[in-house]
This record gives C-alpha cells, sequence and structure tokens, in this order.
C-alpha cells in the first residue's frame, strides 16, 4: 500500500508536453482553493525519474502556495526503482547534456503555458541527478527563468560552448562530504558562475553526505546519509531564496 496521501485541497494531474521526439508527462499540483496565477517551481526528478516521492515533493510546494510542476526528463512512462541502480537512464543524458536541455527547456516553456502559472516567475528546484538538471536550466540562459536550486547535485558543467551570461539566480545546497561532487567540482562551479556573472550563493553543509534530504537512507558507505540538520537548513535557506526572488520579480 502507498503511503503517499494527498493533501487536504491539493489538486494534481498529469500533463503531456513534447520535448522533441520525446513525449514526456509532467505532474501538475496546486492548492485548489486558491484562485488566480501563482509562482511556479519546477521540480526536477533525481536519477529514478518522476516517481511517488517527486509526486508528494511535489504536493509539499503546492501547500506553501506555488504551483509545482513536476518535470518529465525521460518521457512518458520511463521510470526507475527508486532503490534500484537507474544508471541506464540518467546515463545518455549525462552523456549527452544537449539534450537534456532540450528536454528542461521543452518542461519550462509547458510550464509557462498552463494557465495557473505567472510566466514571470517560475524557479526550478531539483535533487540528485535533477540538482544538475536544474543548474543545465540555468546555464541554457533561457528567457524567463528566475531562479535555480541544486540540492545535493552533480555540479560537473555540460561542456556546450561559450557559456551565455547566466540570469536567473543560483542555490547550491551542498553537502561537504558528497562523493559525486568533491572539492575540485565545487571550486569549478564557482568560477563557472563567477564568470558568467551569475547571482549565486553556495551553502555547504558540513558532515553532509550525497542525498543528505531522504529521510531514512544510510549507506555511508557508498557517501549516501540523510543529515536531518543540513536537510532542514537547505530546506529553510530554499524557502528564503524563492520568496526574495518571486518578490523581487
Amino acid at each position: 500500500m502507498s503511503s503517499w496521501q494527498r493533501q487536504e485541497g491539493v489538486h494534481g494531474e498529469h500533463l503531456e508536453y513534447r520535448a522533441g521526439e520525446t513525449l514526456c508527462e509532467a505532474y501538475v499540483t496546486w492548492d485548489a482553493r486558491k484562485e488566480g496565477r501563482r509562482p511556479c517551481v519546477l521540480l526536477a526528478h533525481a536519477w529514478d525519474g518522476l516517481n511517488e516521492p517527486m509526486r508528494a515533493k511535489a504536493e509539499e510546494f503546492a501547500t506553501l502556495g506555488f504551483v509545482c510542476l513536476a518535470l518529465d526528463v525521460y518521457g512518458k512512462g520511463v521510470r526507475g526503482g527508486v532503490t534500484d541502480d537507474n544508471s541506464h537512464l540518467m546515463g545518455p543524458l549525462m552523456a549527452d547534456r544537449a539534450l537534456l536541455r532540450q528536454r528542461m527547456v521543452a518542461g519550462f516553456e509547458a510550464a509557462r503555458r498552463h494557465p495557473l502559472i505567472d510566466p514571470e516567475r517560475v524557479a526550478v528546484v531539483g535533487y540528485c541527478f535533477g540538482g544538475l538538471c536544474a543548474l543545465d536550466l540555468a546555464r541554457s540562459a533561457v528567457p524567463g527563468l528566475k531562479a535555480a536550486v541544486s540540492f545535493h547535485g552533480v555540479l560537473k558543467p555540460p561542456r556546450l560552448g561559450v557559456q551565455a551570461p547566466i540570469t536567473a539566480k543560483v542555490l547550491v545546497e551542498h553537502g561537504w562530504e558528497d562523493p559525486t561532487a568533491p572539492v575540485e567540482d565545487v571550486l569549478a562551479l564557482t568560477r563557472e558562475l563567477t564568470d558568467a556573472r551569475a547571482d549565486w550563493q553556495l551553502h555547504a553543509h558540513g558532515h553532509a553526505m550525497h542525498a543528505f534530504t531522504y529521510p531514512g537512507l544510510d549507506k555511508r558507505e557508498a557517501g549516501l546519509q540523510y543529515h536531518p540538520d543540513a536537510a532542514r537548513r537547505s530546506w529553510a535557506s530554499m524557502l528564503a531564496f524563492l520568496d526574495e526572488v518571486f518578490a523581487t520579480s
């Protein structure tokens, strides 16, 4: 039996959109008791795809007053297992960052067309592989994106030619002991964002490993472990960041 229960007043539905030849299926959710357009959080999934944990996280954002559009970069019906090795799904997009960018931009454009979303107030938030996705959408310099937030994301650049100025504000929530983002990658990202004239913040959480926001995770030998303090602090940091971004947009 699923442990996921929809919050009172929250409506959720699937939304199909195309990214080139690929049909994608997002999950869109909002508080149905409110009216009018509102800011949007694009939610970029981890390596297992748009599964139940991401839909639940999307509904959490909906309770905070956002329309949350949980993206699908793998394509409709293509999902991995939450506890499986999903390298076969993530690997092709890590190897073809231009394709990943295309799918992220397609999801962003689908969000801006949604009748309940204020197209001038859109941010992207991503976890793990989704953190890289969020950074890559910011790197695309797509007009209209206000902010990007990466939680324990992979940080390596896409190397798709000369980087255009990054106009989205960027927040990186990083676990200092995350083996997927060693210190050289962290420093390289700070140089990259500075050179691109981005308004950026990096919050490094001491003793936190990869996936530090996932309750119950304890695979320290693999560099994966829940860190409640880092999870709480990074969530509060993100909310303050989004408040600032949307208040000034």
